[in-house]
């Protein structure tokens, strides 16, 4: 019988020791984040340990399924030969998972979700993932790495050595019910009887999401996300699939049609997209955000027409492009430009543009396989197309590509010899993404992330507008439509609220140029990127038919809308509400407004109907 009390010892030390190891995850991730977390009451941070210890014992569970089984073959197997067995097991999962822990604290601050299979849509391109760490954070990364591993490693090895000496080998009478301690394992992994398992819906239990988000295992996160794939079903269905698009047919159906006149002095302009990356309404003073950031955009705003009420539909960069080039909703998780067989059928703006006439070229100073950017552009049928291995080694900065000012000084050349016109160019810019490398002095100083990210986009800004001065000087300015907007907006500088709040989600978007009829004013209107490409094919007397998730930028109406999507949720918004969803708990976010029960409608039925269209296309 004291060989049968030694294993289930053993069994139960073995579950506490991980149990013990993803407190001190959690405490980590709060204490990472301490600016957050001194912002939740003291009982609010217990709860996160108190509801998150569901998530803690399913998924140790898991992870003590092997040794059990070890331990139930003692009949067969020496305990020595076990309790080695066990340690190597265990040290391979407390080195792969500290790993693990260090990349869900280092990405949650720009992903603003805990680890889930999104890192895996980088493993091709880890350089991306390394993109947005620092140096210092890199270095401190991997002392912290090793600390941690070799704590642990002390501690199960040094627990599993005691227990695994006292185990001797158990008899075919004690086999069974070793075996049944294996069984029960389910009942933390399902999180007790009940007929739901245990689910990230179980510990989100505050209306602040940094709380839930604390309290969920990073591991049993991605682990889950990993094992639940969606497959052809559409996980974001709330309506009757024609009932869906009925809701947003009745509100998007009126706004298809420009409220005002033409904006354009001439049929058929030359068009310059410019995609300032990662550019946030925060820090545009024209927009009532930070004064002295973004000096030159401030002055511009003045001589053409400003969106004061436009929004980005995603937070990166390959949401942002189809978005804007296709009129297409990201979706809360997959990225379309990730899948070439679907990318293939969007509708194109520079597919659109070259049948108009236009030579189409697309300028980016890094590497264009990120996100499968250049599989898009190709389906996009873009005539030229300039990418980061043109530029010198040397004008790079250390993660993204060339330095912005070396990147549009090209982009400035190619206009000095005579171009063959109608043309339609679009300039993406890099050097605004973290971690903020830049080519010139920081305006803002590098004491903070929020100052590095205002230093670089006072360098960008610097950049675009010294473009800007070039190109009024040129004869073919007079006839030229140009267009500066950002790919997604941004969590900093940070700001009160929701994370995911309108704040992160609002960019800048103005139009400038000697084509424009009107100049000088402001448009109010809420809209959002995906109405972009419809508009200027409208302008232009283009085919915009196939542009069906878009509106007009120039509609009036009081049923504008913008609609915004994040990693399980999403935000729609109107003059007279917001409406902000999470898919995991199933619940508002927040809410307010006389229109909010109608953009709850509204919100859903968009994300269904865009999904599926997703799911549909081959």
């Amino acid at each position: 019988m004291k060989n049968f009390k030694n294993s289930l010892l053993f069994n139960i030390s073995y579950f506490f020791l991980w149990i013990g190891y993803f407190i001190y995850a959690r405490l980590f991730f709060l204490l990472f984040y301490f600016d957050k977390t001194k912002e939740l009451e003291f009982s609010t941070i217990l709860k996160t340990f108190l509801y998150g210890i569901q998530l803690d014992a399913s998924f140790s569970a898991y992870l003590c399924v092997i040794p059990f089984l070890l331990i139930a073959s003692s009949l067969f197997i020496s305990s020595k030969k076990i309790g080695n067995c066990i340690q190597w097991y265990s040290y391979f999962l407390l080195i792969f998972i500290t790993l693990l822990l260090i990349i869900d604290a280092s990405l949650y601050e720009a992903w603003g979700v805990r680890l889930d299979t999104t890192l895996l849509a980088y493993i091709d391109t880890p350089e991306v993932m390394i993109a947005s760490v620092s140096a210092y954070q890199m270095i401190s990364g991997i002392l912290f790495w090793i600390i941690t591993s070799y704590l642990f490693i002390s501690i199960f090895k040094k627990t599993i050595n005691k227990r695994s000496a006292k185990l001797t080998a158990v008899n075919w009478l004690q086999t069974p019910f070793l075996l049944l301690m294996i069984a029960a394992l389910i009942l933390p992994i399902r999180g007790g009887l009940q007929e739901i398992p245990v689910n990230q819906s179980n510990v989100y239990f505050s209306n602040k999401m940094f709380a839930n988000h604390a309290a969920v295992n990073f591991i049993w996160n991605f682990s889950n996300t990993l094992t639940h794939k969606t497959g052809d079903k559409n996980i974001y269905s709330f309506f009757e699939d024609e009932t869906a698009k009925t809701i947003i047919n009745k509100t998007k159906d009126s706004l298809l049609l420009s409220s005002i006149d033409t904006i354009l002095n001439t049929k058929q302009p030359n068009v310059i997209l410019i995609i300032w990356e990662s550019l946030t309404a925060k820090v545009v003073g024209s927009l009532n955000g930070e004064p002295n950031v973004t000096v030159n955009l401030n002055r511009l705003s003045k001589e053409g027409i400003l969106f004061t009420n436009f929004y980005g539909n995603g937070d990166r960069t390959d949401k942002g492009i189809p978005a804007i080039l296709s009129g297409y909703y990201p979706q809360p998780v997959k990225r379309i430009m990730r899948m070439p067989n679907k990318t293939r059928s969007l509708p194109m703006l520079p597919k659109q543009m070259k049948a108009l006439g236009y030579k189409t070229s697309f300028y980016y100073g890094g590497d264009l396989n990120f996100g499968n950017m250049n599989t898009y552009l190709r389906n996009a049928e873009i005539t030229d197309i300039i990418d980061g291995s043109e530029f010198d080694k040397k004008d790079w900065n250390s993660k993204w590509g060339a330095f912005d000012d070396v990147f549009m000084k090209r982009f400035t050349d190619d206009f000095v010899t005579k171009q063959t016109t109608p043309f339609f160019k679009i300039a993406l810019t890099s050097t605004s993404h973290e971690p903020y490398e830049l080519n010139d002095t920081y305006k803002f100083g590098q004491d903070s992330e929020d100052n590095l990210f205002r230093s670089s986009h006072a360098y960008t800004d610097k950049v675009i507008g010294k473009f800007i001065d070039f190109a009024k000087k040129q004869d073919w300015y007079k006839n030229t439509l140009i267009v500066i907007m950002s790919d997604h907006g941004h969590s900093f500088p940070k700001h009160e609220g929701a994370y995911f709040s309108p704040k992160k989600f609002k960019i800048p978007m103005l139009w400038l140029g000697g084509a424009l009829h009107k100049k000088g004013i402001e448009i109010d209107n809420i809209t959002s990127q995906v109405d972009f490409s419809y508009t200027l094919l409208d302008l232009l007397g283009g085919d915009n038919s196939e542009f069906k998730f878009s509106k007009n930028l120039f509609n009036t109406s009081e049923n504008q809308y913008a609609h915004y999507t994040f990693n399980k949720g999403f935000g729609t918004l109107s003059k007279n509400g917001l409406y902000l969803f999470d898919y995991v708990s199933k619940k508002p976010i927040l809410k307010y407004g006389t229109a909010a029960n109608k953009l709850d409608s509204l919100g859903k039925a968009i994300t269904q109907d865009s999904y599926q269209d997703f799911l549909d296309r081959k």
